[in-house]
């Protein structure tokens, strides 16, 4: 399993009884996480919580605030800054896990030492755009959510990169794509972080195991020749990282290269253990001129 152990502004407490403790700067929040099953002892720790997110059995929930002065505040990766806010789906505008990801991609874009354009499709709040941003390259950031891609501006600003190179677009990602490839547009690089359940803009059902080989196929040919990396996440339970990996090699795998694929997880500072949250696949081409 793969993860980070360069956060200092983000910190996994512990994790119990479906829930998991957090550190977000110098606020506490506890959450919901399906994959927590056991029932380890929680401690006053838990107790001296600021927020507690708790769901509702009719669908969605809301936040206990407890000694929660804020509605939101800002952490650090490395040069990173990033606007957390809670929300009510429990969410809070950043997924920390992704951090090995963002490594991974600055450190290949610094590698090739030469012009990388990468697109990041379903971008939310920014994590990756800003990472592959820092690192020299030129980003294309896509995203149906007209308020997140405010969001990952406003993020950007945080950063100090409000003049890098970075194009933001509210779209439909699929849609985006087949226009990219009658345009003839080519990327260094392809990030995609799908959901794994959701509504288009017609009302039609996406499904991620329905629609993921689809759009794999799609993106994998908007890989330039020159192509540094392609990578696909996924938070989906039944969608395993060996699938995801055989996804890379049948699509994007045309153009040589490797694949691979782990889980990504973050570590309960408590007792040392790393807590699963999602997989991602990876197809690396050549950081050679």
């Amino acid at each position: 399993m793969r993860f980070s152990q360069d956060w200092k502004d983000f910190e996994l407490i512990d994790a119990s009884s479906g829930e998991k403790l957090e550190r977000w700067g110098d606020t506490t929040l506890i959450r919901p996480d399906p994959q927590v099953i056991w029932k380890t002892p929680k401690g006053d720790v838990w107790r001296k919580a600021d927020a507690h997110y708790h769901r509702s059995s009719s669908g969605g929930g809301e936040w206990e605030k407890r000694s929660i002065k804020r509605d939101q505040w800002t952490i650090s990766y490395k040069n990173l800054k990033f606007n957390i806010r809670p929300t009510n789906f429990k969410h809070t505008g950043l997924f920390p896990e992704q951090a090995v990801n963002w490594d991974y991609m600055a450190e290949r874009i610094k590698e090739a030492n030469r012009p990388v354009k990468v697109l990041n499709l379903f971008a939310y709040t920014g994590g990756a755009t800003l990472a592959c941003a820092a690192a020299g390259a030129s980003v294309v950031h896509v995203d149906a959510a007209k308020g997140m891609v405010q969001w990952a501006r406003e993020n950007a600003a945080l950063s100090g990169l409000s003049d890098a190179p970075i194009r933001w677009i509210v779209d439909d990602c699929k849609k985006f794509i087949e226009r990219e490839i009658r345009r003839g547009n080519k990327y260094q690089g392809i990030v995609m972080d799908p959901p794994s359940y959701g509504r288009g803009p017609g009302g039609e059902v996406w499904k991620l195991e329905d629609s993921v080989y689809e759009l794999c196929y799609l993106a994998s040919q908007l890989l330039a020749d020159d192509a540094i990396f392609m990578l696909l996440n996924s938070y989906t339970t039944g969608l395993s990282a060996s699938v995801m990996q055989y996804l890379l090699s049948v699509t994007a795998g045309k153009l040589g290269g490797e694949c691979s694929s782990s889980e990504i997880g973050l570590k309960v500072s408590s007792n040392g253990l790393v807590l699963p949250q999602g997989s991602t696949a990876i197809w690396a081409g050549s950081t050679k001129k």
